[in-house]
């Protein structure tokens, strides 16, 4: 029998699809084979808007309770629901090359944002979308959504969200007039069909992370040392650092998974350019700023994230982004 690991994850399509996808990179690296197991998160039990839950962390911590009792050498995450602090106890150990950042819109008869009626319905979970919407198009109407992507999607007029496999979402209700999603969860379920148009950042900035995965094991390791070897080659850097300076502006303004805030960085020659954006929750007020480091190293990527945030507040952030 050959020496395996195993891999936590939540049983969600999105999450069980990335998480085989990770599980398998590894296996192919290390030489070991991947086993995984099914965890039951507090944010697939509650009910209620994923911000009133205290944001998207909820999905991670039973997660991060299974790995630290053992219960599993290794989790994967999408890391725009990671809290920005880590716990004592688990590091970071990969974070692979990122997927689109995008928000995608997903919107009945193939129509794109400016092209939806006065008054339309965009279902959302999330204020930092909601926000932005609202400013770019005060008169729509958000609707606080929750559920996984074919239930969403479901909730599209005549949209159907027909996962390949021929499964529709539990709830295809047909009410609102578009959804919107991460490009990435969408291009990773194969379901990229349903978008309708990608959201330019300059009109959406996405969630600090987004796009990206990461790979948590224990501090001491995963206990498999060609696991380990495998993890280091696993993480893209670039990535790394563009995600480091994300969240570490999210740390820095004290903002959680649900708070109001966009960040989006990318590399312009070895400079870092992070532009991050802080909105009134209602879209009627909406700060954008933007900085650029060389980069070089993580801690590079981290300063460069805190001092953007140290600008933005001294600028009144907090006030506009309801995080006082």
């Amino acid at each position: 029998m050959s020496e395996s690991f195993t891999v936590g994850t939540r049983g969600s399509a999105l999450a069980t699809t990335q998480t085989g996808w990770a599980a398998q990179k590894l296996a192919a690296l290390s030489g070991l084979e991947a086993n995984t197991v099914l965890v039951r998160t507090e944010g697939d039990v509650i009910t209620g808007s994923l911000a009133t839950l205290g944001g998207t962390g909820v999905f991670a911590a039973a997660l991060r309770q299974h790995l630290l009792a053992a219960g599993c050498d290794l989790a994967v995450h999408s890391l725009k629901d990671l809290p920005t602090v880590q716990p004592e106890g688990l590091r970071l150990a990969a974070i692979p090359a990122r997927e689109d950042v995008r928000d995608a819109l997903c919107a009945r008869d193939g129509l794109t944002l400016d092209q939806l009626p006065q008054g339309a319905k965009i279902g959302t979970g999330s204020p930092r979308r909601a926000a932005q919407l609202l400013n770019h198009r005060p008169d729509l109407e958000i609707v606080d959504i929750r559920g996984n992507v074919p239930t969403r999607l479901g909730r599209v007029k005549g949209m159907g969200a027909t996962l390949d496999d021929g499964s529709v979402g539990r709830s295809v209700q047909g009410d609102l007039d578009a959804v919107i999603l991460a490009a990435a969860g969408l291009h990773r379920l194969g379901m990229e069909k349903h978008i309708t148009e990608y959201l330019d950042p300059a009109v959406m900035l996405p969630a600090p992370g987004q796009g990206a995965l990461a790979v948590e094991v224990r501090s001491i390791g995963s206990g498999h040392p060609a696991l380990d070897a495998a993890l280091v080659s696993f993480d893209d850097a670039p990535t790394r650092l563009q995600v480091s300076a994300e969240r570490a502006l999210l740390n820095a303004l004290e903002a959680g998974c649900a708070a109001p805030i966009g960040a989006l960085a990318h590399f312009v020659g070895e400079e870092l350019v992070l532009d991050a954006v802080a909105c009134k929750p209602d879209g009627t007020q909406v700060m954008r700023q933007s900085a650029r480091l060389l980069v070089t190293a993580e801690a590079d990527a981290i300063e460069l994230g805190r001092s953007l945030a140290r600008t933005m507040l001294d600028n009144g952030a907090a006030a506009v982004a309801g995080l006082v």
